[in-house]
């Protein structure tokens, strides 16, 4: 940061302390000179940020569970294969449901001539109800006859019924055996890479069993947590550059996408999400990565190197040189980057500041 160096005369080194220079005194109690590094103000971008660390994990990790129990008839993909969401990744042996729903079938084309035959017979005992009705009416047979024809009548339409039942409830065995067989056929949920997988062709697995992992790597996120002193300057949308050691000196560009509520009690910490899109599918879950985010940022600010601005008698300020002695100026200070530190008060631009050394000096 410092762009020249001078040497300061006796006075430089701090003659406020009964004449004592810091630097030593010569012989006659001449004192030593102090050398120094002095730096301009001037205006540059200044950038407040919040570094945080952790691991990297994807957008979606997926733990593909079959929804029917059975041995493996074929597994489509190996570790590290990239599927799309949809994308058959394994088979069940369906070979039985196939052979049930064959048999229900079979079944149900009884049921629908069964049904078609009560049908028939309902009809028939109508007829049968009407020329009796009207043959009453006309007095030519008795109650008897009436009440029997009704009552075959009414026996007709429930053997339909119970008929119709029957062939309803085979339907419903077909539609359930045939999204069994559906389910038989695993697919990937999500589009993404294979990150793990547990069983080969010829594996039995259960309905609670992990087939394989699938993890979307398109954007990754990390999880960091914010002391109180940062949670006011962090906000959905903050723009952060994160860092990771297998790629050194390379800046990815991500953005914080959520912010909890509130803060969790044991650690005074909140947490936060931090989203990094990744469309060449660098980054991995996993991974140690060093998130900065920018807070504030000001273009044009005033701003002396971070090195200048020091606390003396419990004022913060800067050192100038005039005829070679250091002089204390009380400053306000801004944002600072760590590098270069804003200037509000107390400097203006083109004005040399004392940088390396200035620790050292007394008004």
């Amino acid at each position: 940061s410092g762009d020249s160096t001078g040497a300061a005369t006796p006075e430089a080194a701090g003659a406020g302390r009964g004449g004592a220079g810091r630097a030593g005194a010569g012989p006659g109690g001449n004192r030593t000179g102090m050398t120094v590094d002095m730096a301009p103000v001037t205006r540059q971008e200044v950038i407040d940020s919040i570094t945080v660390v952790g691991n990297l994990i994807g957008e979606a990790t997926v733990d593909i569970v079959p929804r029917v129990a059975g041995r493996l008839d074929a597994v489509m993909v190996k570790l590290g294969d990239r599927v799309a969401k949809g994308q058959t990744v394994a088979k069940i042996e369906d070979r039985e449901i196939r052979e049930q729903i064959n048999q229900a079938q079979a079944t149900l084309d009884v049921n629908k001539s069964n049904v078609k035959q009560r049908e028939d017979e309902a009809k028939l005992q109508e007829s049968v109800l009407e020329r009796t009705k009207a043959t009453y009416q006309k007095g030519l047979v008795s109650k008897q006859l009436l009440e029997d024809a009704e009552l075959r009548y009414n026996a007709s339409i429930s053997q339909l019924n119970v008929a119709k039942a029957q062939r309803d409830q085979t339907q419903f065995r077909i539609d359930e055996l045939r999204i069994t067989l559906s389910n038989t056929t695993i697919a990937s949920p999500i589009g993404g890479f294979v990150s793990r997988r547990n069983l080969d062709q010829g594996g039995f697995a259960g309905t609670n069993t992990v087939i394989m992992s699938v993890v979307d790597l398109s954007t990754v996120r990390m999880v960091g947590n914010l002391v109180e002193k940062g949670f006011r300057k962090i906000t959905t949308g903050v723009a952060a550059v994160v860092q990771v050691d297998t790629f050194p000196g390379e800046d990815f560009a991500g953005q914080v996408s959520r912010v909890a509520p509130a803060f969790d009690p044991a650690t005074r910490t909140a947490q936060m999400e931090i989203e990094v899109p990744n469309p060449g599918f660098r980054l991995k879950p996993g991974m140690y990565a060093r998130v900065r985010l920018t807070v504030e940022r000001r273009p044009d600010a005033l701003t002396v190197p971070r090195a200048a601005v020091v606390d003396l008698d419990g004022k913060r300020g800067a050192f100038l040189v005039e005829d070679q002695v250091a002089k204390f100026v009380e400053v306000k200070t801004g944002l600072s980057d760590g590098e270069r530190i804003e200037i509000l008060d107390g400097l203006t631009e083109g004005q040399r500041v004392v940088t390396t050394g200035a620790l050292a000096l007394q008004n």
